[in-house]
């Protein structure tokens, strides 16, 4: 069955709006336990923007749900995954000046760069995604590299770009085909979700900033419950 992760980042973007310790990350992640959702994703930004180094210890030594830990293929990156040992890593990339992550990875331009920080996560037991466009070099490179699991970047399907989830489910077969687990994420929906949901490759979709927002709405562990609901009912139909 298709699985959910949910990117509980913007917990600590309200957080750190205002300061001091509420709402915790840490004590989100508990109460989610049994909304549907199948696993927690932070990225740990090189600016700190929103989860902190402290967030992401306690939430990797709980780990009372599969930890997906994003990430940029920096030293200090890498030296703090193989030290908090999260279920998953996956390697993004990172500008300072982005809002939020604006494409995939380079992977295939980056070959050599990118070889050295898998292999010491992988040494560390850690299994290593890569977030990538839906292009077919780079889900070569991926599995190249030594990936196992690439994380195919819906955004340009869900800004409503023509062909996208064609390009989506060719990119998704040639991932499975590569050998590679396939994942996959970025401004979904409850209206754009089912069609990618469909994708009998894909395995896990990692939702973030959606999911926040609607819980203004109805609640955090319902806008889950929906989401989860929207893609189990996709993939059975």
């Amino acid at each position: 069955m298709i699985r959910l992760g949910v990117n509980i980042d913007h917990v600590a973007t309200l957080r750190n709006a205002r300061g001091g310790n509420h709402p915790d990350p840490l004590t989100v992640a508990k109460a989610l336990v049994g909304s549907g959702m199948d696993g927690i994703t932070i990225h740990l930004r090189e600016d700190r923007r929103h989860i902190r180094d402290a967030d992401a210890e306690a939430i990797c030594a709980w780990a009372g749900k599969p930890v997906n830990f994003e990430m940029a293929a920096t030293n200090e990156m890498v030296a703090i995954a193989t030290r908090l040992k999260p279920h998953g890593c996956c390697i993004v990339p990172e500008r300072r000046a982005e809002i939020t992550t604006e494409g995939g990875l380079d992977v295939f331009n980056q070959r050599e760069a990118l070889r050295p920080a898998i292999a010491r996560l992988k040494d560390a037991g850690i299994r290593v995604s890569l977030f990538v466009d839906p292009d077919e070099a780079q889900i070569h490179a991926a599995a190249e590299v030594g990936a196992q699991v690439v994380e195919l970047h819906t955004g340009a399907y869900a800004n409503g770009k023509l062909g996208e989830l064609d390009r989506l489910r060719e990119a998704a077969t040639l991932t499975t085909k590569a050998g590679l687990e396939c994942h996959a994420g970025h401004g979904l929906t409850f209206a754009n979700v089912s069609p990618v949901a469909a994708l009998p490759e894909v395995t896990e979709l990692n939702i973030g900033h959606f999911l926040m927002g609607e819980a203004l709405l109805i609640g955090l562990p319902a806008a889950i419950a929906e989401m989860k609901r929207l893609m189990i009912e996709a993939r059975i139909k």
